[in-house]
C-alpha cells in the first residue's frame, strides 16, 4: 500500500491547496514552499492576554491598552497565523466554498505553531465556538467543531461538541465595529449542561479572531458555569 501511494505520487503529484501546483512532497498540509512562505506566523512582540501581534520588529511581549484597561474573561489566547494571504483565501473557502476537506491543514497548522501554548495551558476539554442552528442549516457543518475534532486527536483532550451553545441567531460580525460586535454577541451563549465543564481548564476553539469579542463572550458564560480555567486559540488572528 506505501509503494502503490508513493508511485502514485510519483505519477500525479498532489496540488497544493493554495495555488493548485504539484507538490511532490507534499506531506500532510499539501502547500507547496511558497505559499508556506507567504503564511506569516503570530510571533513576539505579541500581548500576552488576546494574542494580538503588534506592528513592530523586535521588543518583547506586553499587554495591549485594551486588555490593560478591560481585561477579557479568558485567561489568554493565541492565534497560529496572521489572517491574510494564503491563510485568508484557504479559511474562505473552507467555509464560505464548503470545501471542507481544508479543515486538516488549517488544523494541523495550528497545531504545528500552537502547541506548545496548548501544553502550557494543559486543558481538560477542548470546546468549539458554537453557530446558531439556522446559521449551521445554512452552512452545514460547524468550522470550529471540524478544526476541533483535528486538534483534540493531536492534543489528546476531548471535543465536547454540545455543551456550549449559541441560543439566539447574531449578525454577520465581519461588516462590525469592535464594540457593535460585542454588543452583537452578548447573550447569544449558554451552557447547556455546566456540570460538564465545572472546575475544568477549558480550550475554546474557532478558526479566525478578528476583535476577540465572540471568544470573550464564551469565556464569559463558561466562567458563570465554574470552570477553572479558559484559553482561546484560533487558527488565525487579525492583524
Amino acid at each position: 500500500m506505501v509503494l502503490l501511494r508513493g508511485l502514485l505520487d510519483v505519477l500525479f503529484p498532489p496540488l497544493c491547496h493554495v495555488c493548485r501546483k504539484p507538490v511532490p512532497e507534499a506531506g500532510e498540509l499539501h502547500l507547496c514552499p511558497d505559499c508556506r512562505g507567504a503564511m506569516t506566523p503570530v510571533a513576539s512582540p505579541c500581548c500576552p492576554v488576546c494574542g494580538i501581534p503588534f506592528g513592530t520588529e523586535g521588543g518583547i511581549d506586553h499587554p495591549c491598552g485594551d486588555c490593560l484597561t478591560a481585561p477579557p474573561p479568558f485567561d489568554a489566547a493565541r492565534g497560529a497565523l496572521v489572517f491574510a494571504g494564503p491563510v485568508q483565501e484557504l479559511i474562505h473557502r473552507f467555509k464560505y466554498g464548503h470545501k471542507v476537506h481544508l479543515r486538516r491543514p488549517l488544523a494541523l497548522l495550528a497545531v504545528e505553531h500552537l502547541t506548545p501554548f496548548v501544553r502550557g495551558v494543559a486543558p481538560d476539554l477542548i470546546v468549539p465556538v458554537p453557530l446558531h442552528r439556522v446559521r449551521l442549516r445554512e452552512r452545514g457543518f460547524n468550522q470550529a467543531i471540524l478544526i476541533g475534532e483535528v486538534m483534540a486527536r493531536h492534543w489528546g483532550a476531548p471535543l465536547l461538541r454540545d455543551t456550549l451553545r449559541r441560543v439566539r441567531p447574531t449578525a454577520p460580525q465581519v461588516a462590525l465595529s469592535a464594540p457593535q460586535r460585542r454588543e452583537n454577541v452578548r447573550g447569544a451563549f449558554s451552557v447547556a449542561v455546566p456540570e460538564r465543564v465545572e472546575g475544568r481548564r477549558v480550550l475554546l476553539v474557532d478558526d479566525v479572531c478578528t476583535t476577540g469579542s465572540t471568544l470573550a463572550e464564551c469565556a464569559r458564560v463558561l466562567r458563570r458555569a465554574g470552570v477553572a480555567s479558559v484559553a482561546a486559540v484560533t487558527v488565525a488572528r487579525a492583524p
